[in-house]
């Protein structure tokens, strides 16, 4: 994929394109909608299939209170956008003088001079422009004017439950990774470099693998509520890596998000412990997908009595992992 950081560089080379927009966070099930249509669109007006979203989410900028957690880092989230189709992508920098263009200029300086839109995709609440004053009915008149194609999606409903970023955050919130797994079309995850703990699981309960947690909060990144989960683990080799390679190293796991509170903990700590061996040394980077919760975060009165309910929550695990390997695929 080619990834463009700015206007001036769109500007060279970036035409003609048939272009989705939107923040994309976590690339999941409506989203992918919208690549599916981008991409017949672009074939049928002989355009690059493309995207245009933005960084930092624009409510950092307009309302910085509101701003969400962030399902997917802009790397993970061209990667994802690749493997659905789309060639290239504008990140596009949302910084004042981008919220204070009205629609029409939104729409002739971004879309018509930098991207050479031939053809527009959006979602049906699509808004845009300062003040959020334009919508899909502003976009379909502004595509007749300049004579773009304008493709409007409808909202995606999976079970009876409208596909969304919020109601993503919503269910990891309370823990629910089995649900938002269902909306994302894939098992949420989050990586980071491996980092050396206190070493009390080596000495006291059973070895993990430690995420950097600093790298995480600095990109204002979402984590399911605090539990323990079942999870499985995949060596990353890049940032953005998130999709499963030949030869990767893989490990079925088990993972703690919270305190610690058995030893005091103050600080906000990701835990692995794997169920497969760990042969070639330990992975510097990992990706941890959350499967199923198992139980919420509780102190014991001992470090013995906390190594009897990890391993208690490694049979459960062991057993899914049994289950799951039953089932056909399909």
């Amino acid at each position: 994929m080619r990834i463009f950081n700015s206007l001036e560089e769109a500007r060279i080379s970036f035409a003609p394109s048939a272009v989705t927009i939107g923040n994309f966070d976590g690339v999941h099930a409506a989203h992918r909608e919208l690549m599916r249509v981008v991409v017949r669109m672009a074939r049928e007006c002989a355009a690059r299939p493309s995207a245009l979203t933005f960084s930092p989410h624009p409510t950092e900028v307009v309302a910085p209170d509101r701003a969400p957690l962030l399902l997917s880092s802009p790397a993970e989230r061209c990667a994802l956008m690749e493997h659905d189709g789309v060639e290239q992508a504008l990140i596009l920098p949302f910084d004042a003088h981008l919220s204070s263009l009205d629609a029409e200029a939104f729409f002739r300086e971004v879309l018509l001079d930098a991207l050479g839109a031939r053809a527009v995709v959006v979602g049906e609440n699509f808004l845009f422009g300062s003040r959020q004053c334009g919508d899909v009915g502003t976009l379909r008149a502004l595509g007749e004017k300049y004579r773009v194609r304008v493709g409007i999606v409808p909202t995606v409903v999976l079970r009876g439950v409208p596909v969304s970023s919020s109601e993503i955050r919503r269910l990891l919130g309370s823990g629910d990774v089995t649900r938002a797994a269902r909306l994302l079309g894939r098992p949420f995850a989050v990586s980071g470099a491996v980092v050396p703990g206190e070493g009390r699981g080596r000495r006291e309960t059973v070895p993990t693998l430690n995420l950097e947690m600093p790298s995480l909060a600095l990109e204002r990144a979402a984590v399911p509520a605090n539990g323990v989960y079942i999870t499985r683990t995949f060596e990353e080799q890049d940032a953005g890596d998130v999709h499963r390679r030949p030869g990767q190293r893989t490990w079925r796991s088990v993972t703690n998000v919270g305190y610690r509170p058995t030893f005091g903990g103050r600080h906000l700590t990701i835990e692995t412990f794997l169920l497969d061996p760990l042969e070639g040394g330990a992975p510097g980077q990992i990706r941890v997908e959350f499967l199923r919760r198992i139980r919420d975060e509780q102190a014991f009165p001992s470090a013995e009595i906390l190594r009897a309910q990890i391993l208690r929550d490694v049979g459960r695990a062991q057993a899914f992992f049994r289950r799951t390997a039953a089932i056909p695929p399909g």
